[in-house]
């Protein structure tokens, strides 16, 4: 009896831990343009010609601060994430279904249609990740929004598993295999007041 006791309480540890792990508590706050990193601002200063509506950026999640810059570019939104010293980590833009390979979009949908009871694509973003690659290449590579073998798709999907509804991020590389899933928390409003 004492076995299955231990073995209880370790399983609802470690189903505890891979829960939270899975959960996106990311909030994001608008910043003035003085608050984003110099070291940030003066690399993108020069790809901002031509940029409109241009925002910066505050994202947290518990354990690490990243910033981000949002604008319009050639009719695309782009959003370039910095890390807290001001390192590019990755550059994303908005897309439609459309834009996604006809064999690529049907292994996602095909994903999503097993792994939820019903569901709703809220928002498509095509993701040019910086990882080891060579930095200036794969910033060209992304504002040509050319189609190539490590690019990524995240896509947010209103979902509804046996629990019910929720807000979730999946990525998928550029063949639409599976790489990533986490539960996320809705957009931050803490600036309406009532």
């Amino acid at each position: 009896m004492a076995n299955k006791t231990i073995f209880f309480a370790l399983l609802l540890v470690l189903g505890g831990c891979w829960a939270h792990a899975q959960n996106k508590d990311e909030r994001e706050h608008r910043i003035k343009k003085s608050q984003f990193p110099e070291k940030a601002l003066s690399y993108i200063d020069e790809k901002l010609e031509g940029a409109r509506r241009i925002r910066f950026y505050r994202e947290t999640d518990g354990t690490k601060t990243s910033y981000e810059a949002k604008f319009k570019k050639d009719r695309l939104k782009y959003s370039v994430e910095f890390s807290e010293d001001g390192v590019l980590e990755d550059i994303e833009f908005l897309i439609g279904a459309i834009d996604i390979p006809d064999d690529t979009f049907s292994k996602m949908k095909e994903y999503l249609e097993k792994d939820f009871l019903k569901y709703r694509i809220r928002r498509i973003q095509k993701r040019y990740p910086i990882g080891k690659n060579d930095t200036e290449t794969i910033v060209k590579h992304a504002f040509q929004n050319l189609m190539l073998p490590y690019i990524k798709y995240e896509i947010i999907v209103f979902g509804k598993k046996e629990r019910g509804f929720a807000r979730y991020e999946i990525l998928f590389d550029a063949d639409g295999n599976f790489e990533n899933f986490r539960k996320s928390l809705p957009p931050n409003y803490d600036h309406i007041l009532y």
